[in-house]
Formats: structure tokens, sequence, C-alpha cells
């Protein structure tokens, strides 16, 4: 079979929800291909045929239960990550210990929620098979990390999803030098925002998966 890890897969109808998802993702994952599907019916054929940095599945695409499609996919592809949006509460431990690789939010999920949900998703896809390319410039691709030790320090805690307050108890630092050290964190590494900075980080090894 051939791997195909440098794309994510979203299966979702054409709603305002979805194109909303796809402007962060494109944010989050510049070097990333994004697949759009419609029919979940498919999707096992898509499995088949190559592995995914990331599935999206919205439960409106199919009639299947989630947990029920869920378990064929993984049938096909145990480790594939995938992140579910359904209108329903989320499933039961036993049954998410059957889906460890997947995540669950509401449509009503905030900006942030889903936020943290593609970064920590996306840490379980291993370095090497990331194929996006870098968003990093080639002074930048040379050193170790482009960042100072302090915004290497914001820069672990913003991945932890420590508010700005927090982060300034963390280190005795004000809230102004604070939000001075991301501003440096998106401005040396050109990412747009803080979920393609968190990926980027874990993609890069600057800070660990």
């Amino acid at each position: 079979m051939s791997s195909h890890h440098g794309a994510i897969l979203v299966a979702a109808p054409p709603t305002l929800h979805r194109q909303g998802l796809l402007t962060m993702l494109r944010e989050a994952c510049p070097g990333l291909t994004i697949c759009l599907v419609s029919d979940a019916d498919l999707l096992l054929t898509f499995l088949h045929q190559r592995a995914y940095a990331l599935l999206i599945l919205d439960e409106a695409v199919t009639s299947v239960p989630l947990l029920v499609l869920g378990e064929q996919l993984c049938a096909v592809r145990r480790q594939q990550p995938a992140l579910c949006f359904t209108d329903a509460e989320a499933p039961t431990a036993p049954a998410r210990a059957r889906l460890r690789n997947w995540a669950w939010l509401t449509r009503q999920a905030s900006p942030t929620e889903v936020s943290q949900a593609l970064v920590h998703l996306l840490m379980q896809a291993p370095r090497s098979s990331w194929t996006g390319r870098s968003t990093l410039s080639p002074a930048q691709a040379t050193s170790p990390t482009p960042f100072s030790r302090r915004e290497l320090e914001v820069l672990r805690l913003v991945i932890d999803d420590y508010c700005n307050q927090e982060i300034a108890d963390q280190l005795c630092l004000s809230v102004r030098t604070v939000e001075s050290h991301r501003r440096a964190l998106l401005q040396k590494t050109g990412a747009k925002t803080f979920v393609g900075l968190a990926v980027q980080a874990v993609r890069a090894g600057w800070v660990a998966a």
C-alpha cells in the first residue's frame, strides 16, 4: 500500500462549519494537502489506498453510527488519528478505548477546542512521515531552534494551553512581556496561528510530541 501522510482527509458536508475548519487547517498546516470527500462510504477505499496525517469526520456524511464506522476504519488503519464532529455526546470511555487515536468534539466546539484537538492529533503522526514543506527560512532550518531560551519556554507553555497570565506567573514575567514573546514566536516561524506554530514546533523537533 502506498503512504500519503502528507495529507489530511476531510469527510464533511459543504457547510460553513467545514469552510471554517478548512481555513484553520490551511493556516495550521500549510505544507499538507487537504483531500475532501462528502460520502463516508468512500472512506474505506481511501484508507485502503494510503495513510493520512489526520482524518476529520463529520457524522452528517454517514448514516452509520460513528463508533461502528470508526471500528471499520480502524480495521484498515489501526493507528489512523481522527477527529470526529458530532451533535451527540462523546462516546463512553470503554468505547473510546477501542478508538485510541480518535478525538470527539461537538459542532459547537470553540475554535480553541478545535485547535487543541488538531495539535494533539497531528502530534501523533511520526515526524518522518510528514512530507509537507516547512515554512522556515533556510537560515532557520539549519539551526536547532530559531528561538531564545525564554521564547522556547513560552512556546512549551503555549502548546500546553497556558494563557498569558498563567505563563507570566510560571516564568515570573509580566503579561506584556509574554505577549511580546508570543509575537516573536509567530514572526520567527512565519506561522499565522498558534495552532500552526505548535504543529511546526513538533515537526521540527523543538518540543517533544
